[in-house]
């Protein structure tokens, strides 16, 4: 009788110690502190295939994630909920990323040489353009499941077009150019394994890149092998697609291309775009409502991305080899160029927070990453990066065209 009652003592007493044991244990694991997304970004590591997780509201580096592949030229969009980041990879791999747990959560290899992508207006699907094999290609957001695959028309060449300049339009719409076949297309999505192609065809030759007004409304795509751009409206699409700015350049003798300008960094501050021109030392200015050019404003070099302040009051170009170490500030009410920064070599990229209170930007051949104050120009934080370039904000995910 005395064992027993002495057993079921000690039975009592391990139980004790281990809810005890456990307690202590849940103490000292104390759970991931919890946070939001619409402060986080991501910089492209190019020649390591790898990215940083950033936070721009305390201007520090959070993680790594590698194992991306090429990104010798990539592009990010994100999740309306700005939790997941789709970055697109020059190999033609999509690569799914948990911003949240630093993680990757799937990569597709969908193609042999891509250049970008976007994300449908309900952010359920995902589009890539292609270089090699021409044609734009729809996933699932969610899984990266093939939805369907959409042919480009075929260049002089025979061969399927290469496809440059997708952007979301409203409506679960894309917009895109094909550079051998002279043509804009806009897809629907709105059944995305069986999506309907409008085309616009002869809108000028080879359209280089493409760009969607803030609003959706316009699409506008660079000409390379002609002056001008091509410019097609959304809500009258059955008017067809327009030539703008379309003089410019005539009876002038342009430099030497060093880098093509992005015209996804063009700019839109009040009234007015500020465009990069190709082969010229000139920033391009054109009144938003009838896309009329109505000035220039010089600067040191060829202009790779022209991008307005989210205040919309200046403008910060960068530049092509060999003026790649420097920034140029224009004042958008008097037109004029009002700094110059030397911050570091080979500045490929630049990214405002939110409000515009701050510009990150990315030096490659310095490898690190600088945090410009917008207001004094003074440089806030230098951050190591491993040879960065795109920088993407997770504030994207709320804004159309990306």
């Amino acid at each position: 009788m005395a064992g027993s009652t002495l057993a079921t003592g000690r039975r009592t007493l391990a139980r004790l110690l281990a809810a005890l044991l456990s307690l202590a244990l849940a103490a000292c694991a104390s759970p991931p502190p919890l946070r939001g997304t619409g402060n986080l970004g991501v910089v492209i590591e190019r020649a390591s295939g790898s990215v940083q997780i950033v936070d721009n509201s305390h201007a520090q580096s959070l993680a790594r994630v590698q194992g991306l592949g090429d990104l010798s030229h990539a592009s990010v969009v994100f999740s309306p909920d700005a939790r997941y980041a789709y970055v697109f990879g020059r190999d033609g791999a999509i690569s799914k990323l948990d911003l949240l747990s630093a993680r990757l959560v799937k990569r597709v290899e969908q193609a042999s040489n891509s250049i970008g992508g976007a994300i449908s207006s309900d952010g359920r699907v995902i589009a890539a353009q292609n270089y090699s094999p021409g044609g734009v290609k729809l996933f699932d957001a969610d899984t990266l499941a093939l939805l369907a695959s959409v042919p480009a028309s075929a260049g002089a060449n025979g061969q399927p077009s290469r496809v440059v300049g997708l952007a979301d339009l409203p409506g679960k719409r894309f917009a895109y150019a094909l550079f051998d076949a002279d043509e804009i297309d806009v897809l629907d999505a709105s059944t995305p394994t069986a999506p309907k192609i409008q085309r616009f065809q002869h809108i000028g030759k080879q359209p280089y890149d493409g760009l969607a007004s803030g609003d959706g409304r316009y699409f506008i795509a660079g000409l390379y092998g002609e002056d001008g751009l091509a410019l097609l409206d959304s809500w009258h699409a059955d008017a067809g697609v327009r030539r703008i700015l379309a003089g410019y350049g005539r009876g002038r003798q342009a430099l030497p291309v060093y880098k093509m300008p992005h015209l996804r960094g063009w700019s839109i501050a009040g009234d007015y775009a500020f465009l990069p021109a190709i082969g010229q030392h000139e920033v391009l200015v054109a009144d938003n409502r009838s896309w009329a050019q109505v000035a220039t404003v010089p600067v040191l070099g060829q202009p790779v991305f022209v991008m307005a302040e989210p205040g919309g009051r200046r403008v910060w170009v960068n530049f092509a080899f060999p003026d790649n170490d420097k920034v140029q500030v224009i004042d958008v009410p008097t037109r004029q160029v009002i700094k110059t920064l030397q911050p570091g070599r080979a500045i490929l990229h630049m990214e405002f927070t939110a409000r515009g209170d701050a510009v990150w930007l990315s030096s490659r051949d310095d490898n690190k990453l600088l945090v410009i104050d917008t207001a004094s120009f003074e440089v806030r934080r230098t951050l190591p990066a491993l040879e960065p370039s795109g920088i993407f904000f997770s504030s994207r995910a709320s804004r159309m065209g990306m």
